[in-house]
């Protein structure tokens, strides 16, 4: 079993930037793959940005050159830059856990709300 506490959200003007934490009660060398997902009103869940425990990461097209994923291995953390933020970023966001082949953990998400 793994939880994982996401933090940092919040409102923030279109161009503004934010850093959300995701913090997991393990070792991130325990977990393959650590990701931050995303869902707005009346969306599906979809992938933000990955990073494995090699230190590999993946983006969606709408984030890359604006967001950034880094893992502090010390903390046990995961993190996600948020930079130039536009209103279509809107949505929660979602840390989740990747253990072995078949196991998979959540946050109970963070809003981010882009807004002037």
């Amino acid at each position: 079993q793994v939880q994982l506490v996401e933090s940092g959200g919040g409102l923030v003007q279109p161009g503004g930037s934010l850093r959300l934490s995701c913090v997991a009660s393990t070792s991130l060398f325990r977990i393959n793959t650590m990701g931050w997902y995303r869902q707005a009103p009346g969306k599906q869940r979809g992938l933000v940005a990955a990073i494995t425990s090699g230190g590999r990461t993946n983006y969606a097209d709408s984030v890359k050159a604006r967001f950034t994923i880094s893992r502090d291995n010390a903390k046990n953390t995961v993190y996600l830059q948020l930079n130039s933020l536009k209103p279509e970023d809107t949505a929660v966001y979602y840390c989740k856990a990747e253990v072995g082949t078949i196991l998979n953990y959540w946050g109970l998400g963070t809003q981010v709300t882009v807004s002037s």
